[in-house]
């Protein structure tokens, strides 16, 4: 599937809302990493660079949200394969 470069705003915001219906929170910080999935004071969170590109956000909480497990969790078919597609990419 191929994803145009306007769509990933739109994926990044659909993907957060799916993270905060899964009570995870998903945080937007500076600094010299990537991002990911961790766990600060029994809260699930998921942090990302701020200052990545559109593309790398999707794919840094299209990961984490993966690890998290999204199989039991109702996503619209379109959202489900741009999960999974993104799944090996990083």
């Amino acid at each position: 599937m191929k994803i145009k470069e306007k769509e990933f705003e739109a994926l990044l915001q659909d993907l957060k809302s799916l993270a905060n219906q899964m009570g995870v929170k998903v945080r937007f910080e500076r600094g010299d990493f990537k991002g990911g999935y961790c766990i600060i004071k029994e809260s699930k969170v998921i942090v990302i660079n701020k200052l990545s590109n559109f593309q790398r956000k999707v794919l840094t909480l299209s990961a984490a949200l993966r690890e998290l497990g999204i199989d039991d969790v109702y996503l619209p078919p379109r959202l489900r394969e741009v999960i999974e597609e993104m799944d090996g990419t990083l």
